[in-house]
């Protein structure tokens, strides 16, 4: 008797699993349709922000459309660009007269990282907001801030646009890059332009380490302000020092423009593209192409 009453229990407990368990199958299987329709539309705008790329390297794509004829030979006088590698003449100091240099280029490469950082800016503003999918923060502690106090500070900072722009305009108006970087012709070398990526990044990489690890005096004059911001925002990027950013950004600078060939399209976009990106690994939220960049070792 009472193993048949155990037998039925073990049947009664057998059945009411069995229940539950097709129960919570038909749950899963019959998702509400407009769960599905809100995932499917959360990604399909997320798809949307791998679009602030093209849009940072806008004017050098742009001004290079065109095979035979690129853009900017409708734009620009023939007069103000070379199309061949032009070395500068230099004096006895080792520099050209800044007269004899055309600052078109230059002048465009200026250009696009500020076209590039607007299309960036305004990625950051609708991520921030939601717009562009779900956010996920990188931190545990939400940093609130308002968005025109950001910029304000972002575009204040003298180590990210004084000494860098400073470094940029000195070289080239007194003609110390290497003489391809002056040549219009053959638009954007994508080879160089992921060489100049890469290698500014690996550059970047000792310099940093160096920084940490040579001495506390090297640390506490270089890096250290920029390790302030433990809970860092986008606008934080160019926040440090000035010695800091001439050892992990314009050394490297000087070393790449000396070891990669590029012309001044492929120059440009690499510029455009590392400046932006540059500032886009100091968000506050994860992006779209963060695991494609690691396995790449970006970032």
């Amino acid at each position: 008797k009472n193993l048949r009453e155990l037998g039925g229990y073990v049947i009664d407990l057998g059945m009411a699993i069995t229940v539950r368990t097709e129960a919570a199958t038909v749950g899963v299987a019959q998702k509400p349709p407009a769960a599905n329709s809100a995932q499917h539309q959360s990604s399909w705008v997320s798809a949307l922000a791998w679009l602030v790329w093209p849009g940072i390297c806008a004017l050098p794509l742009a001004l290079t459309l065109g095979k035979t004829y690129p853009a900017y030979k409708a734009v620009f006088p023939d007069s103000w660009y070379d199309e061949a590698s032009a070395r500068p003449t230099l004096n006895a100091y080792g520099m050209a007269d800044p007269t004899s240099i055309k600052p078109l280029g230059l002048s465009l490469g200026l250009v696009a990282v500020a076209v590039g950082q607007a299309f960036m800016l305004c990625y950051h503003a609708l991520r921030r907001a939601s717009w562009l999918g779900v956010v996920k923060p990188i931190q545990m502690e939400k940093r609130t801030y308002s968005f025109a106090e950001g910029l304000y500070s972002h575009l204040m900072q003298p180590e990210g646009f004084v000494l860098i722009g400073g470094y940029l305009i000195g070289t080239w108006m007194l003609g110390l890059m290497p003489a391809s970087y002056y040549s219009f012709a053959g638009g954007i070398n994508w080879t160089h332009v992921a060489a100049q990526l890469l290698l500014q990044d690996f550059f970047q990489y000792f310099m940093h380490l160096g920084e940490h690890k040579v001495s506390s005096w090297v640390y506490r004059n270089s890096h250290k302000p920029h390790h302030r911001f433990t809970n860092p925002r986008v606008f934080d990027a160019f926040d440090g020092s000035l010695t800091d950013t001439f050892l992990m950004i314009v050394v490297p600078f000087i070393v790449v423009a000396r070891l990669v060939p590029a012309n001044v399209w492929s120059y440009m976009t690499f510029g455009s593209l590392y400046a932006n990106w540059l500032v886009l690994i100091h968000a506050e939220y994860s992006h779209p192409w963060d695991r494609l960049f690691r396995l790449l070792g970006f970032g």
